[in-house]
């Protein structure tokens, strides 16, 4: 069961009644079967991370960070088993530097652990303070995203906000509230009149099964349609705003996100609409310049690009859509150059996709 109040929704959670086990939303199985599923091992979380059970930048670092506390219960040496574990969720998926800053702050907080100290309890404060935060700066997300849609209201006089999305960067993504659809959903509570275009984002659609799932759930009007729809509907003056998620971007403000946003990012420009990424700044990789160059781009399954998954009188299967021996290419995402985002969204403002303007809002990142 979902609950009643957006604010009690999580994506990831400690069990109530066995603190070895935990639990998630099994999202290979949405928007047709909301099902929970068990965490008992860090192989599980390694799993889940692989299988795409949990996905979105945020929720694989929080994900990460609890298999790590689960792998501190299945041994008499914790430490090494933490260590172990780390090594094997690490290679889970490339892209996404959310999954090597929550390992890595894990690992940070066990190295200055005194003699002695219980990691199990350490690792668990540290999963459960990484959820917390992830929570609060979605919010923040969401509360400095608002802004551009009032002032997009106002300057309609209140007719509908059209807001182009891509792939799933929402509640579901992360711990709560997401990165994209946050602002989405601080509007709609507001009681602004705001309609998503949710591309349907092939291969695995995310967009389809996950971001109109939740849109419904949170009875927020929107449209599904096919992700070549996207330059139609900003040619015709239907599309007031694009807003995607990021699961890496570099110090000067490119992009990786799911493939087919760079397309979506050059039909924006193209007919003068605004292109915002809403990104968390524990997707920002303070160590890259040049995305296109720098950034790993996973190559998946092809398997997900020749097969579809869906629902027939009631059973669910999976069909092959190209013949057996069809080569097929996936790559899971692409980027986008920092010169075609009019802004990025962050929990502390918004700024320029750029260097300085990244600087502007964490100075403190000035010499990493």
């Amino acid at each position: 069961m979902l609950p009643d109040n957006a604010e009690d929704f999580r994506t990831i959670w400690l069990c109530t009644d066995d603190e070895s086990v935990v639990q998630v939303i099994d999202q290979r199985l949405l928007p047709h079967d909301y099902c929970i599923h068990e965490l008992r091992s860090w192989q599980d979380g390694v799993v889940a991370i692989a299988d795409m059970c949990v996905r979105g930048a945020p929720l694989i670092g929080a994900t990460a960070a609890w298999s790590l506390y689960l792998a501190s219960l299945q041994t008499s040496d914790p430490e090494a088993e933490i260590h172990t574990a780390a090594i094997a969720l690490q290679q889970t998926r490339p892209t996404a530097i959310n999954l090597r800053w929550a390992i890595k702050r894990v690992l940070t907080a066990i190295s200055a652990a005194s003699s002695g100290e219980d990691l199990a309890a350490l690792t668990r404060l540290e999963a459960e303070n990484i959820c917390n935060e992830d929570v609060e700066i979605s919010r923040g997300i969401g509360e400095q995203g608002l802004r551009l849609i009032e002032e997009i209201a106002v300057e309609k006089n209140n007719a509908p906000v059209n807001i182009l999305t891509h792939c799933n960067a929402g509640s579901l993504a992360a711990v709560n509230w997401g990165t994209a659809t946050a602002p989405i959903y601080f509007a709609h509570q507001k009681g602004i009149d705001v309609h998503v275009w949710v591309d349907e984002t092939r291969p695995r659609n995310q967009g389809s099964q996950l971001t109109a799932w939740e849109l419904a759930a949170n009875q927020v009007p929107h449209t599904l349609i096919v992700d070549n729809a996207g330059g139609h509907l900003m040619q015709h003056e239907m599309v007031d705003l694009v807003i995607t998620g990021t699961d890496r971007t570099t110090r000067c403000g490119d992009v990786a996100n799911k493939i087919g946003t760079y397309l979506k990012a050059l039909a924006a420009v193209d007919n003068n609409i605004p292109f915002y990424v809403a990104l968390p700044s524990t997707t920002i990789d303070w160590g890259r310049r040049d995305g296109i160059v720098e950034i790993p781009i996973e190559e998946r399954d092809p398997a997900e690009v020749t097969d579809i998954f869906g629902i027939r009188d009631g059973k669910k299967f999976c069909v092959r859509t190209a013949a057996i021996d069809t080569p097929v290419s996936n790559y899971a995402f692409d980027v986008t150059p920092a010169r075609l985002i009019t802004g990025l969204i962050t929990e502390r403002g918004i700024c320029d996709a750029s260097e300085g303007g990244l600087l502007s809002l964490f100075p403190e990142m000035r010499n990493e």
